[in-house]
């Protein structure tokens, strides 16, 4: 059993679902590592990680639009607010989504579906940079 890290970072230029298959992709395939499973983990409080659609961008936009919806930025609304309005709202839809993703590597590639793609979801209105520790395990 072999296993490899790596830390991919990425530079959101604000909210939205950005996606990182590519990086991904490409990592896992220069591994050598044929079957195993990949564990994809986001170092933030304020972003997450989804497994989504990637070929339709209308999806995107209405995952966006939903999650603006139920954790809403409304000035007043939060006690938590040390960076902004958008702070305590990032928290939350960081919560309500994922910071780890484990996903089966098949012939040196993460086993995705056809239309699956990894999308950092950056909940913060700003550009920022993320960290995803990237863990690898198998043969």
């Amino acid at each position: 059993m072999r296993q490899t890290t790596m830390i991919l970072t990425i530079e959101t230029p604000g909210q939205g679902l950005h996606e990182v298959t590519r990086p991904i992709l490409r990592w896992v395939h220069d591994s050598g590592i044929v079957a195993g499973l990949l564990t994809i983990f986001c170092q933030h409080t304020s972003a997450s990680l989804l497994i989504q659609e990637n070929a339709a961008p209308a999806a995107r936009r209405d995952l966006e639009a939903y999650f603006a919806c139920i954790a809403p930025e409304d000035a007043g609304r939060y006690d938590h607010d040390d960076e902004g309005p958008d702070d305590m709202p990032a928290h939350l839809r960081a919560a309500l989504t994922h910071v780890q993703l484990t996903v089966p590597v098949i012939n040196r590639a993460p086993a995705l579906g056809t239309w699956q793609g990894i999308y950092l979801f950056e909940h913060r209105r700003a550009a920022h940079t993320r960290h995803l520790a990237l863990h690898l395990m198998g043969e």
